[in-house]
């Protein structure tokens, strides 16, 4: 780091403005504090950072944000809104989404993996692909406590090297 070039400004108009310059990495610094908001702002060679506080809301404008800290709370009293235009990961030792109303998710394509086990539970589930709908594993149980219904408006295969039907078989 060089030699800095500082200046403090008091005015009735601008506020209070105070500079650092350091000529040597091209890098300006500045604070103001117009009587409405304080702008905070670090010029670069080839990136600008500024941070904007008013009475009711601060903006934070910069090529990369990193926040760092062994406890991290964000609680809003109306909508979150969180965006990335590209790529957007969670990573976590474990991860719980709760919502008091409907929860919705939307995409392309859709993977969901568990190196484990995998449960979906609810009072009604329906599942449904408008081309085609699979279903396979090593084991595949189908069970009903009451009424079970297989329909198919085609064809109906059932296979297996051997085929079990047990019960009162209705024919037809």
């Amino acid at each position: 780091m060089g030699t800095l070039v500082c200046r403090l400004e008091i005015s009735k108009e601008k506020g209070i403005v105070v500079t650092a310059e350091n000529r040597d990495d091209n890098i300006t610094q500045t604070f103001i504090l117009d009587g409405t908001r304080i702008t905070t702002t670090v010029a670069g060679p080839s990136e600008t950072s500024t941070i904007i506080q008013d009475s009711d809301s601060i903006k934070v404008s910069c090529k990369t944000f990193s926040l760092d800290a062994e406890t991290i709370t964000c609680t809003s009293t109306k909508k979150t809104h969180l965006e990335s235009r590209e790529d957007f990961e969670i990573k976590s030792g474990a991860v719980a989404v709760t919502a008091d109303r409907a929860a919705e998710y939307s995409a392309l394509d859709t993977t969901i993996t568990s190196s484990s086990a995998t449960t979906v539970k609810g009072t009604t589930l329906a599942m449904e692909g408008t081309a085609s709908a699979e279903l396979t594993g090593a084991s595949i149980k189908l069970e009903a406590k009451g009424l079970m219904d297989l329909i198919s408006n085609g064809i109906a295969t059932l296979k297996g090297s051997i085929s079990n039907i047990k019960g009162i078989v209705k024919l037809g």
